[in-house]
């Protein structure tokens, strides 16, 4: 593996150094911002991710980072990637954790394939030991997935724990919620019940057969079909190789109370492990995983001034990010040539496929509708005048001319075969004010409505006494077939708001059939008297 496979050049657009941590080079990207190699000042390595900016200016994502960061500092573990330092309250908030040289789980099986069941079972091991550090503080991880699973030389690394929460709480997320990733949740976590330490023992299952199958065990494709089979369906263990099953079937367990323990499962797997395991308890096929050890950039030393035009700075590492280059004032003036010519083309070339687009949707009478949620249709059935046949152009017409006559085409309505989607944008719900599918815009008692609000009990929920709810999970863009999907498959009559943010998408149905997603855009539940929701109301009619 070559190091520059491990450890990016800093860009222009990178800073220097993180409070006082100088950067040696880029080591990645998440959910939370971009992570750096750094070095304390005894010189050991360091990963210093750095929140996203977005995330930065709301306050209470702050607060909850705080409160995660302080803590994961008291976890200390064999298995996990200890947390040295964090800044909750500086400008850019930012932690640094011990830096784990060895690819992420995720890495390796992308470059050799499954793992061999001796490392499995050591992965699992270590998984279930970093595990029992974490819970014992109180902490749920809530996002155990292969790419927070490091391979080092000794035994597997646990990341980020419990700053799943603090992140995709954040209001800026439209992930919506359950939190975590889909293809590594427990079913009580993809069906909005919230995670528990029993919900990372079935991540961790499903982490442990992701290295002996090279692919999620439930299955690829859009995140919202997987939850579904996660929450709805048996895994199939036959898939996996045969000394692993019995302990992953009982870690899949759909009960929760029936999952074992992390220190259950450690013993287990070191039992199974036996001879195959070293002096030092690693087996030799563990070694292997890893690929070559790659030299690690040595720390950055603070910039020398030179006394040059432009006064570049010099740096003695290979991976700093490098100074600008001055440009002459005649240079600048032919960019700017060049740009000007560049926009023009690429104008009369956007619309020109733009109008071969919908030259081709007329000559085909028309794309299959696809009935998004939030977005009312505007496509019909019936070809323009003219579709399908050829007429000879004019002299003298351009590209872009016929461009900008496409987009005249007139649009057509949607297909027959579906409800129409009926957009309702900020349809409000308070304490006094709920909301009827069957007439959304028209105001309502607070106590008659099929989406209600109330703060009555602990936290803010919607409820209703006919219709259920179901919180999407996965990204935005819920669709009518997939409320149509969670919704038969739910009895809830209160869908609680901890957890919901900006872009959350929530699923109703109403006694008479009506569907409707609901986007909300703005939450405020801070003072339980004046609380309210906002949102984007799309129904359909007749929809179950």
């Amino acid at each position: 593996m070559d190091v520059t496979d491990v450890f990016e050049p800093l860009q222009t657009t990178d800073p220097a150094e993180v409070a006082g941590y100088r950067l040696a080079a880029r080591l990645g990207a998440g959910g939370m911002g971009r992570v750096y190699l750094s070095h304390t000042e005894d010189g050991r390595a360091v990963a210093i991710k750095v929140v996203r900016p977005e995330l930065a200016d709301d306050p209470a994502f702050r607060k909850r980072f705080g409160r995660e960061v302080r803590a994961a500092r008291r976890v200390r573990g064999a298995y996990t990637a200890e947390l040295v330092d964090a800044d909750a309250e500086a400008p850019t908030p930012w932690l640094a954790t011990l830096y784990v040289p060895g690819p992420s789980l995720t890495q390796a099986v992308a470059r050799r394939g499954p793992l061999p069941v001796s490392a499995v079972l050591w992965l699992m091991a270590g998984m279930a030991e970093a595990l029992r550090a974490i819970h014992a503080e109180g902490i749920v991880h809530r996002d155990l997935k292969p790419s927070n699973v490091l391979l080092a030389a000794d035994g597997p690394r646990v990341i980020d724990f419990g700053i799943a929460l603090a992140t995709d709480a954040s209001s800026y997320t439209t992930t919506g919620h359950p939190i975590g990733t889909p293809s590594y949740m427990a079913p009580e976590q993809a069906s909005g019940e919230g995670a528990t330490a029993a919900s990372d023992v079935f991540a961790l299952a499903q982490t442990a057969a992701y290295a002996a199958l090279g692919k999620p065990l439930y299955g690829d494709g859009p995140g919202v079909y997987v939850l579904y089979r996660i929450i709805h369906s048996e895994p199939d263990l036959t898939l996996l190789p045969e000394p692993l099953r019995p302990l992953l079937a009982r870690c899949l367990a759909a009960d929760p109370a029936e999952r074992p323990a992390p220190a259950g499962i450690a013993k287990w797997c070191r039992q199974r492990l036996g001879a195959e395991a070293e002096a030092d308890g690693a087996p030799a096929a563990w070694r292997e995983i890893g690929g070559p050890e790659v030299a690690v950039p040595s720390p950055v030393s603070a910039p020398v001034p030179v006394p040059v035009a432009h006064s570049t700075l010099v740096r003695t590492n290979p991976w700093a990010a490098p100074e600008p280059r001055p440009v002459d004032p005649a240079e600048r003036r032919a960019r700017r040539r060049r740009v000007a010519l560049v926009s023009g083309v690429g104008v009369v070339s956007a619309l020109l496929a733009l109008g071969l687009a919908w030259q081709a949707m007329g000559s085909m009478g028309g794309g299959e509708h696809r009935n998004e949620a939030g977005a009312p249709a505007s496509v019909s059935a019936t070809p323009p005048a003219g579709a399908g046949r050829t007429t000879p152009e004019p002299a003298g017409s351009s590209a872009a001319g016929r461009a900008a006559d496409a987009l005249t085409v007139p649009s057509v309505s949607p297909s027959p075969r579906e409800p129409q989607a009926e957009p309702h944008p900020q349809v409000m719900v308070d304490a006094k004010h709920s909301v009827n599918l069957a007439e959304p815009d028209k105001e309502l008692d607070g106590r008659t409505g099929d989406i209600r609000f109330s703060c009555e009990s602990v936290g803010c929920e919607l409820k209703s006494d006919t219709s259920v709810f179901m919180a999407m999970p996965g990204k935005p863009g819920a669709t009518l077939d997939e409320c149509r999907l969670f919704l038969n498959h739910t009895k809830s009559h209160n869908l609680p708001l901890a957890t919901s943010a900006n872009g959350s998408e929530i699923c109703v149905k109403n006694a008479s059939g009506d569907i409707a997603l609901y986007v909300i855009a703005t939450k405020s539940t801070a003072l339980p008297e004046l609380a309210f929701v906002t949102g984007d109301l799309t129904v359909w009619r007749n929809a179950a």
